[in-house]
């Protein structure tokens, strides 16, 4: 099983990208997915997560807002639309799904 992530890249702040992460291998529940972020220097944060259904999402409070979490089961992708970024936003962003991991894609933010 395998988790792939995209999307990462360069931009000003204020302005936008999509990470995407698609599970690919064998077939397993993948309940809950979602995001975590690791920046230079701190430990690794939770960012955002959604329910199989996709009802029930959560987020890190300074992404509120800014950043939207949606799912597609019959692709098995999880997206995460962040919008209004921030320098602060920095890091590498990891996909995951139950208790597997993506291998992180790089996001940078200029000032």
């Amino acid at each position: 099983v395998q988790l792939q992530a995209c999307g990462g890249g360069l931009v000003q702040a204020g302005g936008s990208l999509r990470l995407s992460c698609a599970a690919s291998g064998r077939t397993f529940s993948m309940d809950r997915m979602g995001w975590f972020r690791q920046a230079p220097g701190k430990e690794r944060e939770f960012v955002a997560g959604i329910s199989w259904s996709g009802d029930n999402t959560i987020y890190l409070d300074s992404v509120k807002g800014r950043f939207t979490i949606s799912r597609d089961n019959a692709k098995r992708t999880v997206d995460l639309q962040m919008d209004s970024l921030k320098p602060e936003d920095t890091a590498v962003y990891y996909c995951y799904a139950d208790q597997i991991w993506g291998q992180g894609t790089q996001v940078t933010v200029s000032s």
